[in-house]
């Protein structure tokens, strides 16, 4: 042992021989072993060596983690590393990748993803600026042009003149969709609070200044109940404030409610504290029911009142792929600025978001520039971007175009919303369960509501109801639990709030692994009945 230690000195020689390549023999054989399985065999890979939850707990997990101090020498040699998260980590990491893992947004990946992913580390471009990217600066110009034709549909004209201009932003590549609501709504604010006369613009003097300037005292954000957190997030970030970030009622389809939204606007803008509505967010596909706001008729609110649209499309994006479902998103082309995830139905690696702007020149409104990098005129992609570096992930994004095709992706999107409706219909023919939330795309909720308690609800008083419906919550709250942990299957757990009706904790099911099936779902309806037999009470 002794003798091992000594070999693993850090010192000049052993960091060039590590730096450059595997250390030794030993290590590239089991370099070569693991990868050359998860590079060809990625799901039997997953299937042999990560878990699908939790074996230990994670407090008998995090006792092995306590270790706070860095040594000075290396640890292990190289082939000990790969080894040991593989035979320690990865058996209590989650397997995504699993068929019976329907219960959060988090994709499995097509093998080749892994591929591209290597070679895009090992390549390690950073697009933000030319100087450390060149042609895959030029091919994502390319890619950001693809996707916002998918989404804005304009014609050849349009794409022929801001594909590779310099001066036109059609879109950014971000690190996920809360930096794409982020910018999105930092082009809203700077957009309005533009400089004039007298005020050199709110990212120069900040939002009082700007309000001041403006005559506002304060600026809103409006967005259904159901839309993502990020956008709180995004009101905290840009000084407007998340209590500012307003909730507008979702309808009994769980869809931003119209006759709100429009009542909310009238009672801002006649209120005595002057408000201005920087922006309004439609959702397609909203976290929790995979719901579509209704962003025709959003459009044509904003658009008489002049305030920015966003729409939220991080999940359901993709779908307009789908020559089947493609008309969910109807009116997504009217937005002035559009999210979409490539690390959901793009199937990409995790860490890509993307946003998108109607108009090629909105962007200007964030631009910064620096004497030594996105100097002014240059063509560097950060000059219209809040990263100052990442990832090539266009590269990963157009390549995996290029294999699978619109077509490809088409398949995925229709299998995922086709099996979330045949599951919705069994959920209907079981007694034991009641379909919450039908789905609009691939997610839907529902809950175990044994017959007892649904007769109890329909003819009990109001204190039996409310005894009912929280011994149903109970329900399934433990069923989730027990399912989670026993380890075959995975469905995740929210609180779903509907108008006019108490708030109820539902069971919320993702469709999205191309492998998930109607009998593998009938599976996972089974053991919940089983673990319900075993466990009535809740």
């Amino acid at each position: 042992m002794n003798t091992e230690k000594t070999e693993l000195i850090a010192n000049w020689e052993t960091l060039q021989r590590i730096f450059i390549r595997p250390e030794n023999d030993a290590a590239r054989t089991v370099l070569v072993k693991y990868m050359e399985q998860i590079l060809f065999g990625l799901h039997d890979f997953l299937k042999a060596h990560v878990g699908i939850t939790r074996e230990a707990s994670l407090e008998a997990l995090s006792e092995q983690f306590k270790e706070s101090r860095m040594g000075w020498h290396p640890d292990k040699k190289l082939a000990d590393v790969i080894r040991g998260v593989i035979e320690t980590i990865a058996p209590h990491a989650v397997n995504v990748a699993s068929p019976y893992f329907v219960g959060h947004m988090t994709s499995a990946i097509p093998f080749f993803m892994v591929h591209l992913q290597t070679i895009v580390a090992a390549l390690n471009q950073n697009p933000v600026k030319l100087e450390t990217s060149k042609v895959v600066s030029i091919l994502e110009r390319q890619i950001l042009a693809k996707i916002h034709r998918m989404i804005y549909r304009r014609d050849d004209g349009f794409y022929d003149t801001h594909i590779q201009n310099p001066d036109s932003t059609l879109g950014v590549f971000v690190a996920d969709g809360t930096v794409a609501n982020l910018t999105a709504l930092w082009v809203a604010r700077n957009t309005f609070f533009s400089p004039k006369e007298g005020f050199e613009g709110v990212e120069a003097e900040g939002m009082a200044a700007a309000c001041q300037a403006f005559g506002y005292d304060r600026c809103v954000i409006l967005v259904s109940r159901l839309g993502h957190y990020s956008l709180r997030k995004a009101g905290g970030v840009l000084g407007i404030g998340n209590a500012n970030v307003i909730p507008i009622d979702a309808d009994s389809q769980n869809r931003l409610d119209l006759r709100h939204l429009k009542s909310t606007i009238r009672a801002l803008n006649g209120d005595a504290r002057k408000t201005k509505i920087l922006a309004v967010v439609g959702v397609a596909g909203t976290t929790e029911t995979g719901t579509v706001d209704p962003l025709p008729e959003i459009a044509r609110i904003c658009r008489d009142n002049a305030i920015h649209f966003h729409a939220d499309a991080a999940w359901g994006g993709p779908t307009l792929m789908s020559r089947k479902y493609s008309g969910l998103l109807k009116g997504i082309e009217q937005a002035d600025s559009v999210t979409i995830d490539g690390h959901k139905q793009f199937y990409m690696p995790m860490g890509c978001g993307m946003i998108y702007f109607r108009d090629p020149h909105m962007a200007d409104a964030i631009a910064y520039h620096a004497a030594y990098v996105i100097r002014p005129g240059s063509v560097d992609l950060g000059i219209r971007s809040l990263e100052g570096s990442r990832a090539a992930n266009s590269l990963i994004l157009g390549s995996a175009l290029e294999v699978m095709g619109a077509g490809g992706y088409a398949l995925l999107i229709d299998h995922g919303i086709d099996t979330a409706r045949a599951f919705a219909e069994e959920i209907r023919r079981r007694p034991l369960f009641e379909l919450m939330s039908p789905p609009r795309l691939n997610i839907l909720t529902y809950r175990l509501f044994p017959e007892p308690l649904r007769h109890a609800c329909e003819t009990g008083d109001p204190r039996t109801r409310k005894a009912a419906l929280e011994q149903a919550d109970q329900i399934n709250i433990l069923v989730q639990r027990l399912q989670r942990e026993a380890g075959n299957s995975f469905v995740s757990r929210t609180t779903l709030k509907r108008p006019g009706h108490e708030d109820a904790a539902v069971l919320r099911a993702v469709i999205m692994n191309p492998l998930t099936d109607i009998r593998i779902l009938r599976e996972i309806l089974d053991e919940q009945e089983e673990i319900y037999r075993n466990h009535p009470e809740g």
